[in-house]
């Protein structure tokens, strides 16, 4: 029993030895890097408050489409949006408004239509942080 226990603390220090020139443990893991290296260890929390809301409102499937085709072309007429969904317009608005209000799009009336695009900041910043993958060896 004692024997163990000393054996799962060799482990747990050896999981998190010290980063040469710095206090810090390794954060362990499929890469082993640093807390300072590591890319989320760095986010500030006013950039993960901005990340959370841009997710929250991705977090609705239908939002999720709309998000996805107006992403995927240089900008979209609302016409074109509507009749994508089995939704009332204003439902289509209240979704459109909740993407815009996240930071995801942005839109501007041009005459009785507004014509909506993705904001590539947004886009960037969501990327940078999924972007981030460990490689696994077997």
């Amino acid at each position: 029993m004692k024997g163990d226990a000393s054996r799962v603390t060799a482990l747990v220090r050896a999981a998190t030895k010290a980063v040469p020139g710095t206090n810090s443990p390794t954060m362990g893991g499929c890469c082993g890097a640093s807390r300072e290296t590591h890319p989320v260890a760095g986010l500030a929390t006013a950039d993960a408050d901005r990340l959370a809301a841009m997710f929250k409102a991705l977090g609705e499937p239908v939002r999720l489409r709309m998000m996805a085709m107006i992403a995927a072309t240089d900008e979209l007429c609302v016409c074109e949006i509507t009749p994508a969904f089995e939704l009332s317009s204003a439902t289509v608005s209240h979704h459109l408004k909740t993407l815009r209000a996240a930071g995801l799009i942005d839109g501007e009336r041009r005459g009785t239509f507004v014509y909506y695009w993705a904001q590539p900041d947004a886009l960037d910043a969501l990327a940078d942080l999924l972007g981030h993958r460990c490689v696994r060896t077997k």
